[in-house]
């Protein structure tokens, strides 16, 4: 807010907008938390893992330096980290690659109005490191169980530093069947010949009606 613009608002008035913004923002991690879904907590979704680190610290300008990719994921739209558990798309039947285009995979094609958009910006997002057989572990927090997985690893040259995220620079490296309705689900996951800072992107589809959740999880094949 720029002062100029406020010069004759009373300084009460001034005083209780700023009460009302600190109420309004600590009301806003418990927004969605009646329609709970899932994510992809290791290695971690990019906007879980924003919200792992910084969610009960993310005013804090240190992230700037400390987590770039983070801090422009807050200041984007905080409710990307808060909703961390609502990353899907509804009525896709099945046909991922129609429903979300090339450059939005990590934002699931710029699903929910774009709360997500701040997830696809190409950079240096932190990583999990992982070895080339790993396992991929889905919190499942509403249970609604998987009509299948699948697991993508971006290809051996790709460059998520500087490249943005399209389909074509993904392999499978594992589909999965189906899985009954647990909180916690591992999928084990194999992507020889990987070094570096390599994507894996995991597609759930959902049991309980057609809703398909993207992740991105940014990791280094050590």
């Amino acid at each position: 807010m720029h002062h100029h613009h406020v010069r004759n608002t009373p300084r009460w008035a001034l005083r209780a907008l700023a009460l009302l913004s600190a109420a309004m923002l600590v009301l806003i991690p418990l927004a969605d938390t009646a329609t709970a879904h899932g994510s992809i907590i290791n290695p971690a979704s990019r906007n879980y893992g924003c919200w792992n680190r910084w969610g009960s610290d993310f005013q804090n300008p240190t992230m700037a330096q400390q987590d770039p990719m983070c801090w422009q994921a807050w200041q984007d739209n905080p409710n990307a980290m808060w909703n961390w558990n609502g990353l899907y798309r509804n009525n896709v039947g099945g046909n991922h690659q129609a429903a979300i285009p090339n450059g939005q995979l990590c934002s699931a094609g710029r699903t929910e109005g774009g709360r997500y958009n701040s997830l696809d910006t190409v950079g240096l997002w932190k990583t999990t490191n992982i070895g080339t057989n790993f396992s991929v572990n889905l919190w499942d927090q509403a249970l609604h169980g998987a009509d299948y997985f699948r697991v993508y690893v971006t290809r051996q040259g790709f460059n998520p530093a500087t490249q943005s995220l399209g389909w074509n620079n993904l392999e499978l490296v594992r589909e999965t069947g189906r899985y009954a309705p647990t909180q916690n689900i591992s999928i084990a996951a194999s992507a020889p010949g990987r070094s570096g800072r390599h994507i894996v992107y995991t597609i759930w589809q959902a049991s309980h009606m057609d809703q398909s959740f993207y992740f991105c999880s940014d990791v280094i094949f050590s």
